[in-house]
Formats: C-alpha cells, sequence, structure tokens
C-alpha cells in the first residue's frame, strides 16, 4: 500500500455508508437487500477479493443522521421577505440535505430526495398557518421563501438545483385554484375531527392499501372545491374540476401539517408519498426501434437481440434508483411496449434480464474526489415478461408474492439480520468517524 486514504476520503466514504444506509431503512427500498462498494481513485491497493465470491448484503442498521452531527456551517444570509419559521424545523431541514445531499440528488429523486423535499415544504407551511391562518403563500413570499429554504439546503450540503430536480415553483406553495385558504373558513367547511383521526397516526404499511387518511383527505378537498355539500358527488371529471380538487388536496394536507409536530407532520407527507412512489414506473423509456428489430425474431441472432436489450435496459438503469415494486411495473411497461411492437418471444427469460437490471447499480458520487459507489440490490428476482393474464404487482394484491427478501443465490452468502443488534452500526460508525477526528 503506497498511502493511506485522506481524512477529507474516509469522511466522504463514511457518509456515503450512512446515506446508503438511510435510504436502505427509511425508504420504500427497505424490503430490499443491498451491498454496497466504494471505489477511489486513490493509490490504494484494493482487498484481494476473488471475482468469484459474491458479495456480503451490507446489514441495515439504525443510524444517526449523517450530516448534522458531523458538519459546521453557518446559516445563510436570507431575503428575510419569508414568513416561514426556519429554526423550529432545523431538523426537517437538515434531514432534507441529507436525503438531497449534493450528487446523490439526482440518483435519489424518485425514491428519496423529492419525498421529503416535497414533505419539508408541506410541513413548514402548515406550521406558519397556525400563526398566520393561512394555509398558502402568496406568490411574492413563496418565490422568495424557495430561494431562502435552497440557500439553507445548499449550505448543509444538498444539491444546489432541487427546485428543478424536483420540479417546484413557486406556485406549488400558493393556494392555486383551491378557493379556500384561510384556516377559519376551512374549518367551517370541513369535519375536522374526522379528518385528523383520519390522518393523525397513520400506519405506513397498511395506509398505502386501506387508504384511510388519503380517502378523508379526498372527500375533504373535495369538499372545499366544491364548497357546497350537494355538489360534491357531482360530476368531478371535468378538467378544471380535477384540478381544483388536486390544488385543494395540498391545503389539506397544509391544514393537518398546522395541527402536528413538525416532526409528525413530515412523517404523515413522506408516508403518504410513499403510496404514491409505486403506483407508476418512473423511468423515461427511449424509442424501442433497435430492440424491435433485433429481437423480432430472436431464433436467428439471439446474440445480437440480448446484447441490444441489455444496451437499452442499460440506459434505463442510468437514470435513478427505483424500487421493487417500480422495478416490476417497468418491466411490464416495457415487455407490454414490445409485444405491440410484435415482439412475443419472453425476451426477458431469453436474455436474464432481472429487476435489478432496471435499477442504478453504480454511480460516480464526486469527480474531484474519485469516489463512486455501488448499491448491490441483492434480489436477482427475474424480470416477469407479461402475459394475458399477467397481474402487475401491488404491495397490496394479496395473490401476489413479492420476494423483498429473497434467499440468497449460490453466488451471494446472504446474511440473516432479523435477530441483529441494532447498535452494532453505531459501533461501526464511531470507528470510522474515529479515523476522521
Amino acid at each position: 500500500m503506497k498511502g493511506a486514504l485522506s481524512r477529507t476520503h474516509v469522511f466522504h466514504i463514511t457518509l456515503l455508508l450512512l446515506l446508503c444506509i438511510h435510504t436502505t431503512w427509511f425508504s420504500p427500498l427497505s424490503g430490499a437487500k443491498f451491498s454496497f462498494y466504494f471505489t477511489t481513485k486513490v493509490d490504494v491497493l484494493p482487498p484481494d477479493i476473488s471475482p468469484s465470491i459474491g458479495s456480503q448484503p451490507l446489514l441495515p442498521l439504525l443510524a444517526p443522521s449523517p450530516l448534522k452531527p458531523f458538519i459546521n456551517y453557518t446559516l445563510p444570509k436570507l431575503s428575510g421577505l419569508c414568513p416561514l419559521n426556519f429554526s423550529d424545523a432545523e431538523h426537517i431541514l437538515s434531514t432534507t440535505a441529507a436525503d438531497c445531499f449534493n450528487s446523490f440528488a439526482k440518483y435519489l429523486a424518485n425514491v428519496l430526495c423529492c419525498p421529503q423535499y416535497n414533505a419539508m415544504l408541506g410541513t413548514l407551511i402548515g406550521q406558519s398557518g397556525k400563526f398566520s391562518g393561512q394555509l398558502a403563500l402568496n406568490m411574492t413570499h413563496a418565490s422568495h421563501c424557495l430561494s431562502d429554504i435552497q440557500k439553507i439546503l445548499v449550505s448543509q450540503g444538498a444539491n444546489e438545483d432541487l427546485k428543478n430536480t424536483c420540479s417546484v415553483h413557486p406556485a406549488n406553495l400558493t393556494e392555486a385554484s383551491c378557493p379556500v385558504v384561510a384556516v377559519y373558513e376551512f374549518e367551517g367547511i370541513v369535519d375536522t375531527s374526522r379528518l385528523l383521526t383520519a390522518c393523525r397516526d397513520i400506519d405506513p404499511l397498511h395506509e398505502c392499501c386501506d387508504q384511510v387518511c388519503q380517502n378523508a383527505i379526498n372527500y375533504a378537498a373535495k369538499k372545499i372545491a366544491l364548497n357546497d355539500m350537494s355538489n360534491i358527488d357531482g360530476d368531478k371529471n371535468l378538467p378544471e374540476q380535477v384540478a381544483r380538487i388536486n390544488d385543494c388536496k395540498h391545503i389539506v394536507l397544509h391544514w393537518l401539517a398546522s395541527k402536528l409536530e413538525p416532526a409528525a407532520a413530515n412523517g404523515l407527507f413522506r408516508g403518504l408519498s410513499n403510496c404514491n412512489i409505486n403506483k407508476v414506473c418512473p423511468l423515461v423509456f427511449p424509442d424501442i426501434t433497435n430492440v424491435v428489430e433485433k429481437c423480432g425474431n430472436v431464433t436467428k441472432n439471439r446474440t445480437a437481440c440480448c446484447k441490444t436489450v441489455k444496451s437499452y435496459v442499460s440506459y434505463m438503469q442510468n437514470q435513478s434508483f427505483i424500487t421493487n415494486i417500480q422495478a416490476l411495473k417497468c418491466a411490464a411497461s416495457l415487455g407490454k411496449k414490445l409485444q405491440k411492437a410484435s415482439v412475443s418471444n419472453n425476451i426477458y427469460k431469453l436474455c436474464h434480464i432481472s429487476l435489478k437490471d432496471f435499477s442504478l447499480q453504480d454511480a460516480e458520487i464526486d469527480g474531484t474526489s474519485g469516489i463512486g459507489f455501488i448499491c448491490d440490490l441483492n434480489d436477482n428476482i427475474a424480470a416477469p415478461w407479461p402475459s394475458a393474464s399477467h397481474v402487475v404487482a401491488s404491495s397490496c394484491n394479496t395473490t401476489t408474492k413479492l420476494p423483498s427478501l429473497p434467499a440468497a443465490t449460490s453466488a451471494q452468502n446472504g446474511l440473516c439480520v432479523k435477530n441483529l443488534v441494532l447498535p452494532y452500526l453505531f459501533i461501526t460508525t464511531l470507528l470510522l468517524l474515529s479515523m476522521i477526528l
């Protein structure tokens, strides 16, 4: 070994480790096993590991927030024109900065960063409503607040372009087309006791299927959108009515946030956002012409077909980390596209395409330090080829078996973690940090 890792490199590695663990434990990815590898370009000899030996899955243990205790930062100069109270939500802001850490943001936007970013905004606006009596900001305040929030997050290590990464604009912080924004008016229309009972303490595992809180939010949104009980069951499918109801859902959420403590409000937003994350495939499908040309008759040239398919899926894979259920939906969507284009053979089976092929596995984090990472989804679940009887997987479908914790393959020495003692990671973290301090 010609040299040792600098303290900066060690800190980066520790930070990446904790962030990956944070993602695994607290996000919709928590049902899957992961292995994490770190690569550096410094002149250090790596351990002698045979390529034939599978990696050990990382133990998904609890850890403290990776940024807050170890990064010193100074509060940037703010506009002074934003009415939101940032001091009461310091922990939520630091959590958002960690979840949207600079180079991670674009990879974790779908499953972690943007859900937390939106939860933070909703929590801040709701908490502000306790004192302002308003459940949304005007456009001027919204612009200043977004700018101030971005400055605070960047000062704590977050990505500098979160507004675009998460498609958030000042108008998202206003009431938009919802006709009700004042707290007193909202509480005069909505059965607030019923709403709060349904949403005060949601069960993240059951809410996505039972939709107790979501149904209460939808009902309240329709009430204030139409502002007339007799019209609540009228034609709500007109575009302007749908848009108004959706805008009013944000007002309902802001009211709920005003009645909860910041941490509880943030947890509510995150729990509800998790239900939406797995509904659709978040990946963008490029043109499938080349795949169709090479795989329309795979019996003649299987090699060319599989090479094209793997190249296509690899392109999709580099877009983002996704969950297992999202990967199932992506595989089904792509399969249906190919079938419509006359690709009838099961090319997933033919070319050994698995769910992990649809989610990002390897990323270069920091070009200047040369640190990269690999997050290996150790499922190796075969991607299902759609059939006439194929039902897209859902965590609420009791007939669909989702192997969220599959047995390790012969090349993967799996670990059982259900009886693991949680303090182990904390000790490991301290040992790693001792190398820095």
